[in-house]
């Protein structure tokens, strides 16, 4: 757990100015490639949260609006803060038909705190690029009495144990650092990972968890793209990625005819503040 909490740190404890700018370059290929929430999550978390239609929510880095516009096109009044520059105009864009959704190009660090202002505090795979030791506390002060803290994680997408094996071996040439496939063990480990630094904080109770499983079939492009929204791709040196991708493509078009197959874990924890 202790080397869990670790990794988990190593992204939060990049400097404040890296941290916004960590996607731009995949800015684009964020917003067409990443799954989104499904509904049936999403009715989940609303149920389990007991938000009321008139509920008010701040949403934590929003990104591109990935699960923002799932509550904004349920009438939810939202304000969304995201320091990315290349996110927030890309949110702007997905959420200029809702009325009831303002967006904010800020840090949740950097903004002027609004105690007891909000049902529910919702990060959607951002939470933990912020401080735990700022984040829990300050999401806690914005809450109103019973408000609830709404995190949501959407694990890599995999292909199959076997699939997954034939582009190991491309990996293996070009990327072993890369080549890893988490098993359905290890996944819920991580979640329970998560849960753990929730109830550590100390600021929320009742914590809650739920899981859905999705199943999406991605092109060879769409696949490439998608992995290129991953840190470890964003980081990867451009001839080496060249490399890896050309030959990843040509074993996924001739192989398995040019898609895979992949499935992937929407999962939450819900906490009600202390």
């Amino acid at each position: 757990m202790e080397n869990f909490k670790q990794t988990i740190a190593s992204f939060s404890n990049k400097d404040l100015e890296v941290r916004k700018n960590w996607y731009s370059p995949a800015a684009e290929a964020y917003n067409k490639a990443r799954p989104r929430y499904p509904q049936s999550f999403i009715e989940q978390v609303i149920k389990a949260a007991q938000l009321s239609p008139d509920a008010k929510i701040l949403e934590v880095g929003c990104g591109p609006g990935t699960a923002t516009t799932s509550f904004a096109q349920l009438g939810y009044s939202m304000l969304c803060l995201e320091p990315n520059p290349d996110f927030f105009e890309l949110a702007k864009q997905n959420c200029q038909l809702y009325p009831n959704v303002e967006i904010q190009n800020s840090s949740f660090e950097e903004w002027d705190l609004q105690p007891e202002q909000f049902d529910a505090v919702l990060a959607a795979s951002s939470f933990h690029w912020i401080p735990a030791e700022v984040g829990y506390p300050k999401a806690a002060n914005i809450l109103k009495d019973n408000g609830h803290l709404l995190l949501f994680w959407n694990k890599e997408l995999q292909p199959s144990y076997a699939v997954y094996q034939r582009l190991s071996e491309v990996y293996q040439k070009h990327a072993p650092s890369l080549d890893r496939y988490e098993s359905w063990e290890t996944q819920q480990a991580i979640f329970k990972g998560f849960g753990s630094i929730v109830i550590d904080s100390g600021k929320f109770k009742d914590i809650q968890f739920g899981q859905v499983t999705s199943e999406v079939v991605y092109s060879t492009d769409e696949y490439l793209t998608l992995l290129n929204t991953y840190s470890p791709y964003i980081q990867l040196d451009a001839d080496t990625k060249k490399i890896l991708f050309a030959e990843l493509s040509q074993l996924i078009n001739n192989d398995f005819g040019g898609s895979l197959q992949l499935s992937y874990i929407s999962a939450f924890h819900i906490g009600k503040k202390n």
